[in-house]
């Protein structure tokens, strides 16, 4: 066997197995999603698979999608209503994450998630524009096949729409962060114990959410903590816990949730979402752009500082860049 066959054949194994974690990941998280079901036993508030593909088709490239067309058919099989209807509804919800995935390459979006230009193509073209297939099709795949009346058809749209674009808001980030996670280098103790006080403090305002008290607000102190101190590696799963909660607190009819009709609940529920994702995205963004400008900032000083002194000195051969520039931007961003 050549060289060139022994990769082919090791590319192939690669793409395999990353088909098949796409589709377990995606099947194994649409049946969290379903627990909290609002319609017909299959639209929800939040609907993690979305989120789940469209950051595989961004991690691993188009080569993924089998694994959501398969996810989504073992997923919609035992949901019915037909076999025709499941069909269709596997192929909205696997064309929705890739043309999400299509319009976020063509708007240069960058895996890091380190501008503002970034956060803005993953709301409204990842989410907010991509999952209008899914929930088109889906709704009226319904309406056709009779599991839904016309009149039905909005209410539906709407929650399966916003159910999409919320995964993709809030599960994308996370699953990009854990991707390229690392543990800090000689983090001081003090840094170590501020994260487990946010841990902690999440974990309690989530109990707070789920009570009778409308306490819903204290999510967003919370993710501005997180967005200045952790940026998206702490405000993205933040925002995700924080969303959580506020759909336990739905599904459960507690807290500002309570007495109300369920449009009204996924009206104040998803507002509550979109505004958690927003804020945790577009901060973290613009902490993260404002923090590249002051290291380059600083650089600049350094690199003219230098000059300053070589020609006081009446030395005017050119500067060699410094060596432990990356070393200084990496402690600058520790420390930030």
């Amino acid at each position: 066997m050549s060289v060139a066959q022994r990769e082919r054949l090791r590319r192939s194994g690669v793409a395999a197995v990353e088909i098949c974690a796409t589709a377990a990941l995606y099947f194994g998280s649409a049946k969290l999603g379903l627990l909290q079901q609002l319609v017909r036993g299959q639209v929800t508030p939040l609907w993690p698979p979305s989120g789940i593909a469209v950051a595989s088709l961004l991690l691993c490239g188009p080569r993924v999608w089998p694994g959501i067309a398969l996810g989504a058919f073992l997923v919609n099989v035992s949901l019915g209503p037909s076999v025709p209807a499941v069909l269709a509804i596997m192929a909205g919800n696997t064309l929705a994450p890739v043309c999400s995935w299509a319009l976020l390459r063509s708007a240069g979006f960058r895996n890091e998630l380190d501008r503002l230009r970034d956060a803005l193509a993953l709301i409204f073209l990842g989410a907010f524009t991509g999952m209008l297939v899914s929930a088109t099709t889906g709704s009226g795949t319904l309406v056709l096949a009779g599991a839904l009346s016309t009149a039905d058809f909005w209410p539906t749209w709407s929650v399966w729409w916003t159910g999409d674009a919320m995964g993709v808001l809030v599960v994308t980030p996370v699953l990009l962060v854990l991707r390229s996670a690392r543990l800090p280098r000689d983090a001081p103790p003090a840094r170590w114990a501020e994260g487990l006080l946010l841990l902690v403090a999440t974990v309690g305002v989530g109990f707070l959410e789920t009570s009778r008290t409308p306490l819903l607000f204290l999510g967003f102190p919370l993710l501005i903590w997180a967005s200045f101190r952790f940026r998206l590696a702490g405000a993205a799963p933040c925002a995700l816990a924080v969303s959580t909660f506020a759909i336990i607190a739905a599904a459960e009819r507690s807290g500002p949730f309570a007495g109300h009709h369920l449009l009204t609940e996924m009206i104040t529920l998803q507002a509550f979402n979109g505004s958690a994702a927003l804020t945790a995205l577009l901060l973290s963004a613009v902490i993260g752009e404002r923090n590249e400008t002051q290291r380059e900032i600083a650089r600049a000083c350094r690199q003219l500082a230098g000059m300053a002194a070589r020609m006081a000195t009446g030395d005017y051969t050119p500067m060699v860049p410094e060596a432990d520039a990356e070393k200084e931007d990496q402690a600058w961003a520790e420390d930030s």
